[in-house]
């Protein structure tokens, strides 16, 4: 008998029927009915050898996603100029995240109804597919619509990826895996844009797409025979397709305001309050539509409780303060500490590569504690004083990396424990649906803050200069004192403390109920 035989065996007979009751007693009653109700372990068991393969080809499918949103920008310049048009540039990379973001929800809903394995084959497909025509595109109208295609598939990938992995690993052993594709995003920020360089400089930038395919094909021949091992728990129903085409346009609108207000309509312009007046007609649109459908595209009641909302809430502001920072710092770093492109971008490692380690403890944490979020609690908390500590004192580089550490060490923390207590308060036929819905909701916040930071430093600093990378393609940063910058991302700093302090007061509210699964020292008795 393996492993995984005896911890089914075992938790039939003394884990399973207290967690499980436990949990039922702890989920709402319109969400959940006892034919829903979580397992323990997979219905037929996974030895650790397909579990371990199921795992990596899950990452490597995740490693595309998030290659792709990093590896187009250093390769801009030359597809500009291939095209002759520099004026479109920045919609290569805002119809990907358009599209990507739009379909989040939707896949993860759909994964709900048709199951993981034919949503991972259309998500991967087209991916492939806008990759092959982002490739041979003939001029940059082409390559545009080929990366929103793209952009559909890569959407896709991020929720079904997390889906799987909630259907394989228990509750409380799954925060240990979220650290791991915490990793492969973080591996994927930072080695994109080194990779697109290189192939635009040294090969063809249609390399920075081809790469896609041996790297996907790679990670289907992997997945797919695994598949069908992997416990069924999605439910076949009918499509609300209208509630999906609503809330799929309201989240377009509501990111082409953030991508284009300030930039290149003023805030204030009859085009972005039109749109943004669509975007609050389209959201009420959806909000009534899924009050009155039987069974609505995204259910509103798995948004409501003790749990959903504060966890959206503060997975949001944890990845939206990492993403807002990482856009706006090189600025900072160019124009205080005089470093050059390269040298800025390299300054931002600590920052993405500390949080990976803060999820890692969260993560085994999470495997061992009876009361789990208080890792997350201490560490938004521990972030929002070293975010403060910016905004009142002026430091060495040496100094300000370190304390940019401690702080992603402390905000790193946030994400499993937000996922994993999300996955963990709906039912088994939900969890791709919320799973689908915190990626939504997780990249309007990360654009939002985007925006909201730029907006800061224009406020602050009273010119108008570039900001979020804009300086790079203009040729240098703008020529503004030292000190006025410092002054000016003090409030930036501010606005990163009031996001972490806002997490960690979710994460206090937040119901912290049990997590299904073995603890670490049930898994090593069972494991004797």
């Amino acid at each position: 008998m393996n492993k995984f035989d005896r911890q089914s065996s075992s938790a039939d007979t003394q884990v399973l029927p207290d967690d499980i009751a436990e949990e039922l007693t702890r989920l709402p009653s319109e969400v959940l009915s006892v034919d829903d109700a979580p397992s323990l372990a997979p219905p037929t068991p996974l030895s650790q050898d397909e579990v371990r393969t199921i795992v990596i080809s899950l990452m490597l499918t995740m490693f595309l996603a998030a290659l792709d949103q990093t590896i187009v920008a250093t390769a801009l310049p030359t597809i500009g100029r291939q095209f002759q048009d520099v004026s479109n540039l920045s919609w290569v990379i805002t119809a990907y995240l358009l599209a990507s973001t739009a379909v989040a929800p939707v896949f993860g809903t759909l994964s709900d109804i048709y199951g993981r394995r034919v949503m991972i084959i259309i998500s991967l497909s087209l991916f492939v597919a806008g990759s092959v025509l982002c490739a041979i595109a003939p001029n940059m109208p082409m390559l545009i619509l080929a990366r929103g295609l793209q952009g559909l598939g890569g959407g896709g990938i991020m929720p079904v990826v997390q889906t799987v992995i909630s259907d394989v690993v228990s509750p409380r052993e799954r925060g240990q895996y979220q650290a791991y594709f915490s990793s492969v995003w973080m591996v994927g920020g930072i080695l994109g844009p080194v990779i697109g360089g290189v192939f635009a400089e040294h090969l063809h930038w249609s390399m920075i797409f081809w790469i896609n395919l041996p790297l996907a094909a790679a990670a289907i021949a992997m997945l797919l025979p695994k598949m069908k091992k992997i416990p069924v728990f999605h439910r076949k129903r009918k499509v609300d397709w209208l509630g999906g085409v609503l809330l799929m346009a309201s989240a377009v609108v509501f990111m082409l305001v953030l991508t284009w207000g300030g930039t290149r309509f003023p805030w204030l312009s009859p085009t972005v309050l039109a749109m943004v007046g669509g975007a609050v007609a389209l959201a009420v649109s959806f909000v009534w539509h899924a009050r009155r459908a039987d069974e609505p595209f995204l259910p509103l009641k798995l948004l409501t409780g003790s749990v959903a909302p504060f966890a959206l809430t503060a997975g949001g502001c944890g990845l939206g303060a990492i993403t807002g920072l990482t856009v706006q710092l090189p600025l900072y770093y160019e124009s205080v500490y005089h470093l050059s492109a390269s040298e800025a971008g390299l300054a931002l490692i600590p920052l993405a590569a500390v949080s990976t380690c803060g999820a890692a403890i969260a993560g085994r944490t999470m495997a061992r504690a009876k009361h789990y979020k208080r890792v997350a609690i201490i560490g938004t908390s521990w972030a929002a004083i070293c975010a403060l500590g910016l905004t009142v004192t002026t430091l060495p580089l040496w100094g300000l990396l370190t304390l940019m550490a401690a702080f992603a060490l402390g905000l790193g923390t946030t994400f499993p424990v937000c996922v994993v207590s999300l996955q963990n308060s709906v039912a088994r036929p939900q969890v791709g649906t919320i799973t689908g819905a915190m990626n939504f909701f997780r990249s309007l916040m990360s654009s939002f803050t985007v925006a909201a930071f730029a907006a800061i430093l224009l406020i602050a600093l009273g010119a108008d200069i570039p900001l979020a990378g804009e300086h790079h393609a203009a040729g240098g940063i703008p020529a503004i004192p030292t000190e006025d910058m410092r002054h000016a991302f003090r409030y930036v700093f501010g606005a990163a403390t009031a996001l972490m302090t806002t997490a960690a007061l979710c994460l206090i509210m937040m119901e912290e109920r049990p997590l299904a699964g073995p603890t670490v020292t049930q898994q090593v008795e069972m494991a004797e």
